[in-house]
């Protein structure tokens, strides 16, 4: 079908719908003269008559009421399939790639885009899990995932997390034969299970602080992991003290698997932020992941 005939169906389904050429109309947006006109080509096109007119009113022909009943149907159908396409370019689409230290992606990141992503099958998330600083522009990340103080300042962060606290813990295996540290510098005498940062290759400091006193030490011990989860499961083996945060063993620690040691020394740390590059140009679906993972304080 031509445009123009596609133009003039158009014209005679809205007429026979509102009942009335003014009112159809002002519905397509153009004169009822132009209207009348697109109508008289379409029956010169098909050879019948298709609408009777009547100063007061007008109604459709045997032809007129085939056409329509057959004809109306399927433009609806055009319309919703339009209606479906504007939908989907109006969609949040595409992948949204993430770099972020394995704690937030397994205490933040899934159980909140877990819930949302299903709302968005178009979206795709692949999150990275290492504990390197890395240049996410260069390396092609939408977003990173680092405590507050870690973000650089050049950088858009969203708070995705409250503040947390770090435990250091041990299993009572492990305490059996051994006193409890009574301050960080006792750990010099204890087996501390390390974690081995990929930036450097240096492993990570144990961060202390009371009454405004900071210490930062950097401990020994037999085992070294590059991930926190390798380092619990050891901690309740009996294999040495754990720097974890608080949540990867709090249920641990209520049911007496581990004991917490120098908990007056363990001080708050800036939660989780999701950080970005000041872009003018932000996708959909990187900002359907920022709204989802914003934190809410409660």
């Amino acid at each position: 079908m031509s445009r123009k005939n596609f133009s003039q169906m158009l014209a005679f389904i809205n007429v026979v719908r509102e009942g009335s050429f003014t009112r159809a109309a002002a519905v397509l947006g153009v004169s009822p003269s132009a209207l009348s006109h697109a109508v008289r080509g379409l029956e010169t096109q098909v050879g019948v008559q298709l609408l009777t007119r009547t100063t007061r009113s007008i109604s459709t022909t045997e032809a007129g009421e085939r056409l329509f009943l057959n004809v109306s149907t399927r433009l609806e159908e055009i319309d919703a399939e339009l209606e479906a396409l504007d939908e989907l370019r109006d969609s949040p689409v595409g992948t949204v790639r993430i770099t972020t230290a394995e704690h937030a992606a397994n205490s933040i990141l899934w159980p909140k885009l877990s819930s949302v992503l299903s709302k968005y099958p178009e979206i795709i998330v692949e999150i990275t899990v290492d504990y390197t600083m890395r240049d996410i522009v260069s390396q092609g990340y939408d977003a990173g995932v680092r405590m507050g103080n870690q973000v650089a300042k050049d950088m858009i962060a969203v708070r995705i997390g409250p503040d947390l606290r770090i435990a250091v813990v041990g299993s009572p295996e492990y305490f059996a034969n051994r006193n409890s540290p009574a301050t960080p510098h006792d750990l010099a005498h204890h087996n501390c299970i390390n974690l081995r940062l990929a930036t450097h290759g240096g492993l990570l400091p144990w961060d202390f602080e009371k009454d405004g006193q900071e210490i930062k030490l950097r401990v020994s011990g037999q085992w070294v992991f590059n991930n926190s989860s390798s380092i619990v499961r050891a901690a309740l083996a009996g294999y040495g003290l754990a720097f974890v945060p608080e949540d990867m063993v709090r249920e641990h620690i209520a049911e007496g698997q581990l004991v917490r040691v120098l908990d007056d020394w363990c001080d708050l740390y800036p939660g989780y932020h999701l950080y970005y590059p000041n872009r003018k140009e932000f996708s959909r679906a990187l900002s359907v992941v920022v709204d989802a993972l914003r934190h809410q304080e409660s």
